[in-house]
């Protein structure tokens, strides 16, 4: 039944995607409130929720509501009750305006058809010094399936939309090899 999130959750813990260097690099206090947009079977939620710690709250957003089942039944095998899922049929609602201090995106950037709108819209969901950190697929040099159908976003593209939206880019990492991963916040 839940084949597909397990699926997703193998691919984002494989080593070639770093995720403890992802989580490091994203230097999450205790008590933080994170959206993790996109979160499939929650291989990143579950792993905010311990990093946020008891006082934390992490909101798995998702498209898919078996998914979200899922999240929920790890969440409640591993004792975590931290974790909020929160199903999107249209716009993102039930997460507090003001009240974010990270949303996570990982390759879901590549899904919004109207990616300006929907960052501009995001904002309103940021703490002042709120952050947005962004992993998606790059395009490659060789033929791979992935380029095939499209499903990437050059960095520069990214970077770009966000600076039309209002964030400043604050970071680049390079440490993923077919990713890339950008952190932004609100341009004061």
């Amino acid at each position: 039944m839940f084949n597909r999130a397990e699926m997703f959750n193998k691919r984002a813990g494989d080593p070639e995607f770093k995720a403890n260097e992802v989580i490091k690099n994203l230097n999450i206090e205790k008590g933080s409130i994170i959206v993790d947009i996109g979160s499939g079977g929650g291989f990143y939620s579950l792993h905010f929720a311990i990093e946020t710690g008891l006082n934390g709250i992490v909101y798995a957003v998702d498209i898919n509501a078996k998914y979200l089942d899922y999240i929920e039944s790890q969440a409640e095998k591993r004792g975590l009750a931290n974790i909020k899922t929160v199903l999107v049929e249209g716009e993102l609602s039930d997460i507090p305006e003001e009240g974010c201090d990270l949303i996570f995106l990982r390759d879901s950037f590549h899904h919004i058809s109207k990616p300006e709108d929907y960052f501009l819209k995001l904002k309103r969901f940021l703490k002042s010094n709120g952050r947005v950190a962004i992993i998606d697929y790059k395009k490659s040099t060789k033929f791979t399936f992935l380029n095939l159908i499209g499903h990437y976003v050059e960095q520069e593209d990214i970077i770009d939309c966000m600076v039309k939206c209002g964030y400043k880019h604050l970071n680049s990492f390079d440490f993923i090899e077919q990713q890339s991963f950008n952190i932004f916040e609100i341009q004061a």
